[in-house]
């Protein structure tokens, strides 16, 4: 059960088991990690933010909620969370969303960049990739509705696990949007787990 480094703007992808546990580590605070997953037998079903908002009735989620797929069943559990403050309401950066908020004019990583990367030997294309559950970001929501994306408030070691409920294909990134992440780029650590201590 080693623990495995994401070096900073790059992703990773792995297949977890039914039952078993995911840690997301954020080892040296304030950065952000874009989380998809897709079922391991069937990728047209995929974790899905609106039903997840849906059966949660919630749009902040943490220790005690669940993640959804596409086709209503329950892909995740949070089963621990030290940050309580995650994101799914903003897709993954492309190289055109770096374009419009941080004027990055070059063909420079994103998460949506490398989660497709990291996803293409499971044969799921770039335009399957869906929301992502954006591990550790800070996005607020005001009363009028407007949102804006802040520091992360996660602190050195900050880490969540989720249960897997079925068996997953998951990419995990660490974010390459310099605002999303403080002004800097961290690495992201996770681990997969039979048990849950």
């Amino acid at each position: 059960m080693n623990i495995k480094t994401i070096a900073p703007k790059s992703g990773a992808s792995f297949k977890i088991k039914k039952g078993e546990y995911l840690k997301v580590i954020c080892p040296d605070g304030e950065q952000v990690s874009d989380m998809v997953a897709f079922n391991a037998d069937n990728t047209s079903e995929y974790m899905f933010n609106g039903k997840t908002f849906d059966y949660e009735e919630s749009i902040f989620l943490t220790k005690g909620n669940s993640l959804y797929s596409n086709e209503s069943n329950k892909m995740f559990e949070i089963i621990e969370d030290t940050c309580g403050t995650h994101d799914y309401l903003l897709a993954p950066c492309c190289n055109r969303t770096m374009e419009h908020f941080y004027q990055d004019f070059s063909d420079g990583p994103s998460c949506r960049k490398n989660l497709y990367k990291n996803l293409k030997r499971y044969d799921i294309s770039n335009n399957h990739i869906p929301v992502a559950f954006n591990i550790f970001m800070n996005v607020p929501v005001s009363k009028n509705g407007a949102i804006s994306v802040e520091p992360p408030l996660a602190k050195p070691g900050d880490y969540i696990i989720l249960q897997a409920h079925m068996d997953c294909i998951v990419a995990l990134t660490a974010c390459s949007a310099a605002s999303s992440n403080n002004g800097s780029y961290k690495p992201i650590q996770f681990q997969i787990r039979s048990k849950l201590k």
